[in-house]
């Protein structure tokens, strides 16, 4: 497997996109739609949990790709041409890229806990 491993999240990148993200995920986190986000960041700092457990991918010598899907579309859409649903995670591999963990599953994640067992599971089964 592939040490390259992207988190796309369903969330544009410029400023007033992350202004209304962060109203949303405040004003009504139950109706956020990105899963992704709202599982790894609070609303104002990334949850502890899912840190030390990025750290320790790191430290297991993967690379991690954090990325809006306007990044991933301009920076990715040229190499590969996939049409993904958003958020998603991903691994690159020397020719394409094959989904880690799919949309449906990131939005059926209640915990941190789960979000990290399923890429735990993704992850290590597959190397």
């Amino acid at each position: 497997m592939s040490k390259k491993i992207l988190f796309i999240y369903n969330a544009n990148s410029d400023t007033s996109s992350k202004l209304l993200d962060f109203a949303h995920k405040i004003i009504s986190p139950a109706t956020y739609d990105c899963a992704l986000c709202s599982l790894t960041f609070g609303s104002f700092t990334e949850n502890k949990q899912w840190k030390a457990f990025r750290v320790s991918l790191l430290a297991k010598g993967y690379e991690l790709e954090f990325l809006h899907k306007d990044e991933f579309q301009k920076s990715y859409k040229s190499k590969f041409g996939h049409a993904f649903t958003f958020p998603i995670i991903l691994v690159e591999t020397a020719h394409d890229l094959e989904v880690l963990v799919t949309t449906e599953k990131l939005n059926g994640f209640e915990t941190v806990e789960d979000l990290v067992a399923a890429v735990q599971l993704a992850v290590f089964s597959n190397s």
